[in-house]
């Protein structure tokens, strides 16, 4: 497979990643994670099919989704602190509001196109290798479609309200130290306002490509 190609499929799974975390009922905090993550898989996959607005990557569509169907079963806080690393501590409640802020709509329009490569793929959830009493596990998924698979991992934990996602693999690489690379530069040379200033601005210029 083409490098291009590869890419383009891991930006498709890791779409998919983000989804699984949608449409999860009451009783979900009943449901073993390794269970969620399928069921929610295979109804992400259908949906997506079925809407040609979300296939399209309209970033509208997309905000809507997430705000509603996503956020609220994601651990946002904890994903954007530990990307932040140890800034995030010494962040103000309204720095912290706007580094949520941002980083949802940079992971948003980052990853908007890749819904149209989602097409024939279907998800495979390997034996969760944890007890029923651990308080975290990582449940692991084969996407297959066309070319390779992809093997995509979700770290999770379980709360009150069920299981939640704080962190996914796609490929090998976890999306959390991935932006915490990139944004300790960010920090390390204009500090939080600085990082809130350099997020805000990529999403302007996404924005402007549309």
């Amino acid at each position: 497979m083409k490098r291009r190609d590869l890419g383009r499929w891991a930006a498709a799974a890791t779409v998919l990643a983000m989804g699984c975390a949608a449409w999860v009922p009451a009783y979900a905090s009943e449901e073993a994670p390794d269970a969620l993550i399928k069921r929610i898989s295979d109804e992400v996959l259908a949906t997506i099919r079925a809407d040609k607005s979300l296939q399209q990557g309209e970033v509208s569509r997309l905000m809507s989704l997430v705000d509603s169907k996503i956020m609220p079963n994601v651990n946002f806080t904890r994903m954007t602190a530990s990307a932040v690393g140890p800034a995030w501590r010494q962040a103000t409640p309204e720095q912290q509001k706007r580094l949520q802020d941002e980083f949802k709509v940079l992971l948003v329009r980052t990853y908007s196109g890749a819904l149209a490569q989602v097409d024939d793929q279907s998800v495979t959830v390997k034996p969760l290798r944890a007890s029923p009493s651990d308080p975290e596990v990582v449940v692991r998924t084969e996407v297959r479609g066309r070319g390779d698979p992809i093997q995509i991992e979700y770290r999770m934990e379980k709360t009150p309200a069920g299981w939640k996602i704080y962190n996914l693999n796609v490929l090998g690489v976890w999306l959390v130290e991935t932006y915490r690379t990139q944004f300790s530069q960010e920090i390390n040379a204009r500090g939080v306002d600085g990082l809130i200033a350099s997020m805000s601005e990529r999403n302007k210029s996404n924005a402007r490509k549309g």
